[in-house]
């Protein structure tokens, strides 16, 4: 009798361990979670399907792209959304270093970079854009108390570069900027996020920031406290748009169709001045 109950234990032991082992087996092997719902990340490649348009994001760039808790929110997360509907499809984030963008969109890993991606000479060689949906520029991060010093913005900035130290993000547009406009300044200093940036501003390891727009008015509302504030005037003329194949012919007039479409409806402005209130 007690072998029998002993044997009775062990089926069942068993059992619960074989029921452990599929379910484990099934959820490393089959599809990942469709995430579109509430705008959380892909930890994994995304296979090309007709049904999901594929958005490569690098959550970094506040208010364009970012997240909140596990959430990707922002200007482009909301058009990516709006444009997955505008197609027929679920929208899939899928979150690529920024450096990576381009390579990823080639490599059809993504299909489209919705990511706060200026048109520059030099990406448009690699790949095509829609048409702009924001106009921006460059614009400078610094402390509230050194505000009085660079009256005129660029020129002010110029005029002093020899003794300034100045940061800016790896990879970025605003780092071509400087490097290129900037040369003379004491120091130029490479980070690899804005955040890393803005903590070497508040330690005065650096007397500015200057980076993308949007995202340096998003830094300063955030270190308010700080006593960190920008400088109004754009140092450049930069358009924002979205990344596609060059091949992909169809997505490209899609999205130009789309946007449009948003700007006849009035809906573009409203949604762009939701996540960026201020005037361009």
């Amino acid at each position: 009798m007690k072998d029998e109950k002993l044997t009775n234990r062990l089926w069942a032991l068993l059992l619960i361990v074989l029921s452990l082992y599929v379910m484990a087996s099934c959820a490393a092997l089959g599809e990942p979670k469709d995430s579109s719902s509430k705008g959380l990340p892909s930890s994994v490649d995304v296979p090309p399907s007709p049904g999901i348009l594929r958005v490569g994001v690098s959550t970094n760039a506040p208010p364009l792209i970012y997240k909140q808790g596990a959430e990707i929110v922002g200007l482009e997360a909301e058009l990516a959304k709006e444009f997955a509907k505008f197609l027929g499809k679920s929208h899939r984030f899928v979150e690529v270093k920024w450096e990576d963008q381009i390579p990823a969109l080639l490599n059809n890993r993504t299909d489209i970079i919705m990511a706060g991606m200026s048109i520059t000479k030099m990406r448009e060689v690699r790949i095509s854009f829609s048409v702009p949906y924001f106009r921006t520029g460059q614009m400078a991060l610094i402390h509230r108390k050194d505000k009085n010093r660079f009256p005129q913005g660029y020129y002010g900035i110029l005029g002093q570069a020899i003794v300034l130290r100045i940061g800016v993000v790896k990879g970025t547009t605003g780092e071509n900027f400087v490097r290129k406009n900037f040369g003379s300044a004491k120091k130029i200093s490479s980070f690899e996020t804005s955040k890393s940036a803005v903590d070497a501003l508040l330690q005065r390891s650096i007397d500015m920031l200057i980076h993308d727009g949007p995202i340096v008015l998003m830094l300063a509302a955030e270190a308010e406290s700080a006593g960190l504030t920008v400088l109004p005037s754009l140092m450049t003329e930069e358009y924002l748009a979205w990344g596609i194949r060059k091949n992909d012919v169809a997505l490209l007039d899609s999205a130009d169709s789309f946007l449009d479409k948003l700007q006849k409806e009035g809906r573009l402005d409203k949604i762009v001045k939701r996540w960026i209130p201020y005037e361009k």
